[in-house]
């Protein structure tokens, strides 16, 4: 029996793979350029005989644009079939950030809520019994 590398080895070269082998290629090309280009680049695909980088801020277009001729020798190094060109461009969409509006426990509570209102004031008997409803529901 093949073990899973050689299926898989296999399976990659079938033509329905061929985008995703694609974009693996794409990957190692952005992983292989020096770090202050790679980490500005979202992610790349090819169009049209295009690739295109998308970028996280304007500021590293004109590093790019000035690094044109470092991406284009590393893209031949890649073989990259059918890409005659490369553009950069900042998309306009904004990404949202996931905000996480949960409480959070910062501590182990330790009481049981066992204990005696003595209160004789009944608006405090009050907030007593709802902190011990809250310290038996926690």
């Amino acid at each position: 029996m093949k073990n899973a590398s050689e299926i898989l080895t296999h399976l990659k070269y079938y033509p329905e793979f061929k985008k995703i082998n694609t974009n693996i290629t794409i990957e190692r090309l952005i992983n292989s350029l020096p770090l202050k280009l790679s980490k500005g680049i979202k992610f790349g695909y090819i169009k049209n005989q295009t690739l295109f980088f998308v970028l996280t801020h304007p500021v590293y277009k004109m590093e790019f644009e000035y690094n044109k001729s470092l991406i284009k020798s590393l893209l031949k190094d890649a073989n990259i079939a059918n890409v005659n060109d490369i553009k950069f461009f900042v998309t306009n969409v904004i990404e949202r950030k996931e905000i996480i509006n949960e409480e959070r426990n910062f501590y182990q509570e330790r009481s049981f809520g066992i204990f005696e209102n003595f209160c004789k004031d009944e608006s405090l008997r009050k907030k007593f019994e709802e902190i011990r409803k809250i310290i038996k529901n926690s």
